[in-house]
């Protein structure tokens, strides 16, 4: 099976969330449900509130990636998850 490349974008429930935490527990997450980060991103939205952006790897037999937005929302401080792309890797 190939590989797949996804955008995971994590936004918290108010600015004053801790951002760091939020992706220290997303990567701890993703690792466990068989997926590498490679990037971590911090994308401004709107009125000081901020969302994570992961990139990460993994096989794409695990098929959909439900039960890890599940568990990414129960993050303390997690307002939503969404993939924002999904692409099979190249190599």
């Amino acid at each position: 099976m190939a590989k797949v490349v996804i955008t995971l974008k994590v936004m918290p429930n108010s600015p004053n969330a801790d951002l760091k935490k939020i992706e220290a527990i997303s990567k701890e997450k993703i690792t466990k449900f068989g997926g590498e980060v490679g990037k971590v991103e911090i994308e401004p939205i709107a009125f000081g509130l901020n969302a994570v952006k992961l990139f990460f790897i993994m096989d794409e037999s695990k098929g959909s990636t439900e039960s890890l937005e599940d568990q990414i929302l129960t993050i303390n401080g997690v307002n939503s998850v969404e993939i924002l792309d999904v692409r099979r890797a190249i190599g």
